[in-house]
């Protein structure tokens, strides 16, 4: 059984009740910027066992009578078709997935804003498609010297030719597709429109990582800049609290650089700074609901790790030659104290291929056990490993076949006589469909079925690089997965 060092329903009751207080300071109007993913937030539960996902949607439902959401979308992504590349969809597709999420939550969705507008084809077309779906839209255009000409940014001629977005509700949550969607140039905005009818409203930012009331180089924080290598992203002492406060507090570096321009467009719009520090900006109370330091501290030296096999992994496949990421996860990793083979399914599975002369790979499952597999000529090692998996957590006999030759056999002929595949080995999705199938009519493979969901939280590592399809079924599954930065062979074309 996974072990938990994070207390979920304290976060919920602890988050939501700072978020409350921070409004109340500032007379009942809040701005708040999301950074980071406001729900699938995996990371998060990696490195924090115990933190669900859908943490911070839960977190307000249980305020969604105050609560309205913004979507602020960069016209520039519009128009250059930006992906996300975890999803595979556009930017302004996935301002279209978000709206149905949030609605399917019963979360209100006030409104989208398209900033640094400049009349971009696209982003007029986007514009026009919003408003024939119902949904209001507001327009908020490139200021001329921002974040550095604060005298005009905070002026009628800056923020103040933004539309003023109409908001109903004490909470405005500022959320984006992704990151460069000028959250925080929004809530500015909102607040000089604000300020000018005379309304009092306040900002704050939720940020997750860093962490800023644990160690500048604890595994949690350490992790965090792991995840951000391609952003140069870098935790730091918050110096401005620090001077405040005498005490310390984790920031990263972009916050402390942009903090004093912050601080006079504070003072400009509201004649005086609610902050101190980019800090106090914050409302995170993640640090608070650790409950076992220790662990949380092991499941972020996994996700190091992880980190460091994916970058050098995305070099072989992009064929890149910038090693700049892969030198700071090999830093981040020494400076946890770790190697790639402190993960234990990293020497298991190079131990089971020079063993077999075949890709292998192994798998830590949740209560601790290792259990390895090979390719062979019709199941891929991920594949291999999986059923090994199911068998090991379901006790059942390693030596017998979960799926009979009879299931697999007509699958591998579809795929090389009709599909034209070269390689007839199964992947994870086919062979979890022969399971499936087999369990219709056998006991024990039935049983193994019944594990699939035990094996979430396992750590799984291959020697060679995964289809992305073997990786996709993998991680939807639960598995974290790692593996060595080499193709199984030396063709040009990988699929």
């Amino acid at each position: 059984m996974r072990k938990i060092g994070f207390d979920n329903q304290k976060y919920l009751l602890e988050q939501s009740e700072q978020i409350r207080k921070r409004i109340a300071e500032f007379g009942g109007k809040l701005y708040l910027e999301f950074g980071g993913k406001l729900f699938d937030d995996y990371h998060a539960a990696r490195v924090l066992p115990g933190f669900a996902p859908d943490s911070k949607i839960r977190m307000l439902q249980q305020m969604k009578d105050d609560v309205e959401i913004v979507i602020a979308i960069n016209s520039e992504d519009i128009e250059s078709n930006k992906m996300r590349g975890d999803l595979g969809i556009t930017y302004d597709d996935d301002v279209l997935r978000l709206i149905d999420t949030f609605r399917e939550m019963d979360l209100y969705v006030g409104s989208v804003v398209l900033t640094r507008y400049n009349n971009q084809p696209s982003a007029k077309t986007f514009f026009k498609q919003l408003e024939n779906l119902g949904i209001k839209c507001y327009k908020h255009y490139t200021i001329a010297g921002y974040p550095s000409d604060i005298p005009h940014i905070v002026s009628d001629e800056g923020l103040g030719k933004n539309d003023f977005i109409e908001t109903e509700r004490s909470l405005v949550v500022i959320t984006a597709p992704g990151p460069g969607s000028g959250k925080m140039a929004t809530c500015l905005s909102q607040l000089y429109h604000e300020h000018k009818r005379g309304i009092a409203a306040g900002y704050a930012k939720f940020e997750t990582f860093p962490v800023w009331n644990l160690p500048l180089k604890h595994p949690v924080n350490l992790a965090y800049e792991a995840a951000t290598a391609d952003l140069n992203d870098v935790n730091m002492i918050d110096p401005f609290h620090l001077e405040a406060y005498g005490k310390t507090a984790v920031n990263y570096n972009r916050d402390v650089e942009i903090f004093p321009v912050l601080n006079t467009m504070f003072e400009r719009i509201q004649g005086k700074s609610p902050y101190k520090s980019p800090t106090d900006m914050g409302v995170n109370m993640a640090g608070y609901c650790i409950v076992d330091d220790a662990i949380c501290c092991e499941a972020s030296k996994m996700e190091i790790i992880r980190r460091y096999f994916s970058v050098s992994a995305n070099i072989v496949r992009t064929l890149g030659d910038d090693t700049t990421q892969v030198k700071k996860l090999e830093l981040l990793m020494n400076q946890a104290g770790v190697t790639p083979e402190y993960c234990p399914a990293v020497p298991k599975a190079l131990e089971k291929e020079k063993r077999t002369q075949a890709p292998a790979g192994a798998m830590v499952l949740p209560d601790g056990r290792i259990v390895t597999g090979k390719t062979s000529t019709t199941l891929g090692a991920a594949a291999a490993l999986l059923l090994n998996a199911l068998k090991a957590l379901g006790g059942i006999d390693p030596e017998i076949d979960l799926i009979e030759a009879s299931v697999l056999e007509p699958i591998c002929e579809l795929k090389t006589k009709y599909l034209k595949h070269k390689n007839p080995r199964l992947h994870t999705d086919e062979v979890l469909l022969a399971l499936t199938i087999s369990a219709l009519s056998s006991d024990v493979a039935k049983l193994a079925k019944e594990q699939l969901e035990k094996l979430r939280g396992g750590d799984a590592h291959f020697t060679v690089i995964l289809s992305e399809e073997d990786e996709k079924i993998l991680r939807r599954l639960g598995i974290n997965v790692s593996f060595e930065p080499r193709y199984e062979n030396e063709r040009l074309y990988h699929q």
